[in-house]
């Protein structure tokens, strides 16, 4: 038995009918390991690693009264069949016939009363490739955690030899009597260091303060300096998902020429790409969009479980037509975003999340999704955007190759676009989800990225502008 985090847990309490955790991960890979598409070859493989998997075998158990977090347990009604299932994608098998498949199953929440997570082995495609969709909730896993899973999961060779499994012992529920008073102990420990917390908050608040001072300039402030779009309101359950992939070779090269970051040059695609969206809608804001971006609070690439990530706030200037102007844009404000993120602290919003009322927590958010409030203010952001950098070798499941990942995060209510791109090998693979009657058709971002880079990739071939300075 684990007690969750409060970071962990309150991706649990955050969850609505219309407002689902779950995060997707969505593989292309060679068919020929599946015979064709054979999920119960998908099942074996899997539960030949289960033992490199924690989060597949374990389910979340309330504590009475909600004094304290929820625990994790060992599930000892686990089967695996529950989890892994088959669907095959419409004739002719497109890749936006795919996607759409993708955004149908990411509209339905996971089952609580299993463990948080479920695999759709995806056949029929076009080009002959299967695809497997992994549904894993957001309380299990975050982006770090998630890629170890997936280098636990896959081999670097075909067919490379399976470690042992160590031998599972599921647990029995644990009686109330138990849940009970370890979460009374685990919340007087919480309390105990409260003090302690709050002395240091206050420094980093102070600290804070200085700084703001001394610099020149701020990042933008959410809620405050956030212009409404579209795509910012609140959620319905129904969600569409699009997928494509940029070059990260050439990403690299518009990063040398510009003296930019690899994230940098995705901020600017983005921002070009919903810059031409607006545009086409008649909804262009005088002022940059503001983007939520989240980043690891943690050096823990090994960790397989459990979150370990704040957020810092950026701007995507919409508003400026040149395209380099938005890269430098891009660059200097989200360097003052890590530089302020970082005198607070990554770390502090995790710690001051253990001590959420879980019961006040769930109703609030309940009621907010219910009534449907974040239609009647500023939205917090416009939208979340999300880098992560995945393998650069080659991975494989038996004999089959890993072509291409993909991985998208969850929406919040208000902000109904999340942009995340994973890198593998030489791609920078997209994925976008928004809520179809926000953004009918999201391959429109997934093409205006395409176009942001192609037009960024023409500057760079030519550029003979200096550098703007980076870390």
């Amino acid at each position: 038995m684990e007690r969750l985090s409060g970071l962990d847990a309150g991706f649990l309490y955050g969850e609505t009918p219309t407002l689902h955790m779950h995060t997707l991960k969505l593989a292309v890979l060679d068919p020929s390991f599946f015979g064709g598409a054979n999920v119960e070859v998908l099942r074996e493989e899997l539960a030949k690693r289960l033992h490199l998997l924690p989060p597949f075998r374990r389910r979340v158990v309330e504590v009475p009264g909600h004094i304290s977090h929820p625990v994790w347990i060992e599930d000892p009604e686990f089967e695996i069949e529950r989890h892994i299932r088959h669907l095959r994608v419409p004739e002719p098998g497109t890749r936006a016939q795919m996607d759409e498949v993708v955004g149908q199953l990411a509209s339905r929440p996971l089952d609580r009363s299993r463990p948080l997570w479920e695999l759709w082995l995806l056949d029929g495609l076009q080009d002959g490739n299967v695809a497997i969709l992994a549904k894993i909730h957001h309380a299990a896993a975050d982006g770090v955690a998630a890629l170890a899973m997936m280098a636990n999961a896959l081999s670097a060779t075909p067919a490379e030899p399976e470690e042992p499994e160590a031998e599972w012992e599921p647990e029995p529920f644990p009686s109330r009597w138990r849940l009970f008073w370890s979460a009374l102990a685990d919340r007087l420990r919480d309390v105990a260091r409260l003090p302690e917390l709050v002395i240091r908050t206050t420094r980093r608040m102070l600290r804070r303060r200085r700084w703001k001072k001394e610099t020149s300039s701020s990042p933008p402030r959410p809620l405050v300096r956030t212009p409404p779009t579209s795509f910012n309101g609140a959620l319905t359950a129904n969600r569409c998902f699009a997928s494509c992939s940029l070059s990260l070779a050439a990403a690299k090269a518009i990063k040398r020429a510009f003296g930019a970051t690899v994230t940098d040059v995705i901020l600017a695609c983005v921002a070009g790409s919903l810059r031409g969206y607006l545009l086409a809608n008649d909804e262009l804001p005088s002022r940059p969009l503001v983007a939520s971006v989240p980043v690891s609070s943690g050096d823990d690439t090994g960790r397989l479980t459990g979150n370990k990530v704040s957020n810092l706030f950026t701007e995507l200037p919409v508003n400026r037509h040149d395209p380099l102007v938005r890269l430098r844009a891009c660059h200097d404000v989200t360097l003052v975003a890590k530089e302020a993120l970082n005198v607070l602290g990554v770390e502090l919003m995790e710690e001051w999340v253990q001590y959420a009322p879980p019961r006040p927590y769930a109703w609030w958010v309940r009621t907010y999704s219910e009534r449907r409030w974040a239609d009647r203010h500023r939205p917090p952001v416009n939208l979340v955007v999300s880098s992560v950098p995945g393998p650069r070798d080659k991975l494989y499941i038996g004999d089959a190759e890993l072509l291409e990942i993909y991985s998208v995060g969850p929406l919040v209510e208000g902000v109904g676009l999340n942009v995340t791109v994973w890198s593998y090998g030489e791609d920078l693979n997209v994925g976008v989800l928004s809520c179809p009657e926000f953004i009918p058709d999201p391959h429109v971002i997934t093409g205006g990225m395409v176009d942001a880079m192609a037009e960024l990739i023409e500057l760079a071939a030519g550029a003979t502008a200096a550098p703007v300075d980076s870390p």
